[in-house]
């Protein structure tokens, strides 16, 4: 199965007034065509940095410095011009972010936000054609009172609606890939489970790839075909998603299997104590 998306070496630092800090240490990873695959790790290990450099955002940034080699369906991207990188945000690679209230504009109906969206890869397109393919897309998402929904404002819908119309935004070009950061964390449980059942079925009938961030293995352990564990800016494990799980490899994965919350009482091992590999970021195994 050939690679959609094949990160390798990758790495990152920032230029501060204390020095240069050093974030990604060489990550390499790969998504097939229509893979779902996920990138887990404790907050600050490096996860959305990761995504949004293979958006081209972090670049973007002064001071930031990244290396290495990111193809995308064949294209070195780092060999695209600014506006060629650009052009690909939105159409062939879209990104859904953590809070979906903060990520659409307060001051705008959904409507005209769908419609920028849409014009990403049909610029002249018109107000009755965007209105008419965002009510399909809102239907996707199980949104049925789409009329009422795109001559809303974010702030007049609720945190699961909104999660549902980035999705739907996410998606509406048919993207080659999505990458999904920690969808639904902002959200409860209930509506976190439909908007991860919304995902899988939307991503099947439209053979999209996955990039799957998150920090809770419990919801990767059901959506992602492939894992891979990041740990301070370093990959120290990676496999199918049941190998993961069933037989974790280094010390740091399996803290994070460890504290996951359970039913019955007792207190957390601590093996960053008991196991000297969880100092070894450096150890990683395939």
């Amino acid at each position: 199965m050939s690679a959609l998306l094949d990160i390798a070496d990758l790495r990152l630092s920032f230029r501060l007034w204390s020095g240069t800090v050093e974030v990604l240490h060489g990550i390499s990873l790969s998504i097939a065509k229509g893979e779902r695959v996920a990138l887990v790790g404790e907050s600050g290990s490096g996860k959305s940095v990761t995504a949004r450099i293979v958006l081209g955002l972090i670049q973007e940034l002064k001071g930031a410095t990244v290396s290495g080699r990111i193809r995308f369906d064949g294209q070195d991207l780092g060999r695209l011009s600014p506006r060629a990188r650009h052009a690909l945000r939105g159409t062939e690679m879209s990104m859904i972010f953590q809070d979906p209230t903060s990520s659409l504009n307060p001051v705008f109906p959904i409507l005209r936000q769908f419609r920028e969206v849409l014009a990403r890869r049909t610029p002249r397109i018109s107000e009755a054609e965007a209105r008419a393919r965002a009510t399909e897309a809102l239907r996707e998402v199980a949104i049925h009172e789409a009329d009422r929904v795109l001559a809303s404002y974010p702030f007049q819908l609720s945190g699961g609606m909104n999660q549902r119309v980035m999705i739907a935004m996410a998606l509406a070009n048919r993207p080659k890939l999505l990458i999904a950061d920690e969808p639904g964390t902002a959200l409860d449980v209930t509506v976190q489970a439909q908007t991860l059942d919304l995902m899988r079925k939307l991503v099947a009938d439209h053979g999209t790839a996955v990039l799957f961030i998150s920090h809770n293995l419990g919801v990767v352990r059901e959506f992602a075909d492939r894992t891979y564990v990041i740990y301070r800016g370093r990959i120290v494990e990676q496999g199918p998603t049941a190998a993961v799980f069933a037989d974790p490899r280094h010390a740091y994965t399996r803290a994070l299997l460890a504290a996951q919350p359970r039913l019955t009482g007792g207190a957390l091992p601590e093996i960053a104590e008991r196991d000297p590999a969880f100092e070894n970021p450096m150890e990683v195994h395939p």
